[in-house]
């Protein structure tokens, strides 16, 4: 079977932490200086200290960026409530751009204090 991480450049590894741990429910596994290494459930996700402006590849010069980006692969979190959910995401200094919900269930799109996109989901 195939192991899936994530990794996650962030300018704070502390703020990044607090973030994904208490709006999105990880858990810390453990500390490794530049990077952190929280449990998504069944996948990990490692936070990986880099600096605003630093080389984001040794074939890009596009260079590491921490406001609002698009991509086209993005994180889903599977929540019990997607209202509480995108209450603490605003709290904790994300953003909610939209919400939806039916008879499937329930989605917000939101983005991390660095930029990143991901859903909020309950279905």
């Amino acid at each position: 079977m195939t192991q899936v991480s994530i990794s996650i450049d962030v300018p704070d590894l502390q703020q990044g932490e607090k973030f994904y741990c208490e709006a999105l429910g990880c858990a810390r596994l453990r500390d490794q200086g530049n990077m952190c290494v929280l449990s998504a459930g069944n996948a990990d996700v490692y936070l990986l200290k880099r600096e605003p402006g630093s080389q984001s590849s040794t074939t890009s010069d596009s260079p590491r960026k921490f406001e609002r980006h698009w991509t086209p692969v993005h994180l889903d979190f599977g929540v019990d409530d997607v209202e509480k959910a995108a209450a603490l995401v605003l709290e904790l200094g994300g953003k909610v751009e939209g919400k939806e919900s039916g008879d499937w269930g329930a989605i917000a799109y939101c983005v991390d204090p660095f930029g990143h996109g991901f859903c909020l989901i309950k279905e």
